[in-house]
């Protein structure tokens, strides 16, 4: 599977604290979405508002966030990660919530705790696959790490990767396959993201210090320029607006989705064939004992 030492790519939904509205992205980047990093040469909308791409090479990433912020929906993006040695890149959506420090977008400082809702892929070198990372924050707590290698080469054409966020659940779907479900468990005192919205960000950066193999393989400039290429964004959501909320048409599609027998098979199948890490599993690193949701992880089938 291909893969390029080279930068990341970072899709955010971040939840900061206001009124809710429903915004439903039709796709076109143009009404969706703003460049917020790398304006001009880095960051294109091209084909009337149908594509956006993203470069990075040594003199600048790229971003760009959507206009409206979300609380609860469901938000999915086809994506075209960076091909070759993709070795430092990391391409992710996530969610973050009143964040204490600034984000790689240079966000300003809005609390202590934040939520954050992780779809990030991590780059190799050639020949090796990418890592599917995934994690949930919800109050500033973490560590909820899962990983998994994709069944498919994610370079050679766009997939869709999607996330449903509503009261009960988050799920991380990947072509409209469940690879990972996070239960709202907060009756058992486990922090669940409900109460801050969201805007979905993404950038394409250099993470060489981190993103392969703990940062010992670093970017190959000479594979620049780096990009990654972005269509068909779709929120069907309850947004914030003018201190209102309105929620899509579509809204109990999604507001009460949960997953049925054949998506939990589904889930069951990525998780035994192709999940390479689980916090849950780990306890080393929980010391003190796992985490409280952990206890329930096996009977999620």
């Amino acid at each position: 599977m291909a893969a390029s030492h080279s930068p990341s790519t970072w899709i955010v939904l971040l939840l900061l604290m206001s009124s809710l509205v429903v915004v439903f992205a039709d796709g076109n980047f143009y009404r969706s979405c703003d460049v917020v990093w790398g304006h001009g040469s880095h960051a294109l909308i091209q084909e009337g508002g149908d594509l956006l791409t993203l470069s990075l090479d040594k003199t600048s990433g790229s971003g760009f966030q959507s206009k409206d912020e979300y609380l609860f929906g469901k938000i999915e993006m086809q994506l075209k990660l960076v091909p070759g040695n993709s070795a430092g890149t990391v391409t992710a959506y996530y969610s973050i919530c009143v964040m204490h420090h600034a984000s790689v977008l240079q966000l300003s400082s809005r609390g202590e705790t934040w939520d954050e809702i992780d779809f990030e892929f991590l780059g190799n070198v050639s020949g090796q696959p990418y890592i599917l990372h995934t994690n949930v924050f919800s109050q500033g707590k973490g560590q909820r790490e899962q990983q998994f290698y994709l069944w498919f080469d994610p370079t050679a054409d766009f997939h869709t990767y999607s996330i449903l966020w509503n009261p009960q659940r988050i799920v991380f779907y990947v072509d409209d396959i469940p690879i990972r479900e996070f239960k709202n468990l907060e009756f058992l005192g486990v922090p669940f993201p409900k109460n801050q919205k969201m805007r979905l960000y993404s950038t394409l950066w250099n993470a060489d210090d981190w993103a392969t193999r703990g940062g010992l393989v670093k970017t190959d400039w000479s594979h620049a320029p780096f990009k990654a290429s972005y269509k068909k964004f779709k929120a069907d959501a309850c947004v914030w607006s003018s201190g209102s909320s309105y929620c899509s048409p579509n809204k109990n599609a999604w507001f009460w989705e949960e997953l049925n027998f054949a998506k939990k098979g589904q889930m069951k199948w990525v998780q035994d064939n192709y999940m390479i890490y689980d916090y849950c599993k780990d306890p080393k690193r929980f010391p003190l004992g796992l985490p409280t949701e952990c206890a329930f992880s096996n009977l999620l089938y």
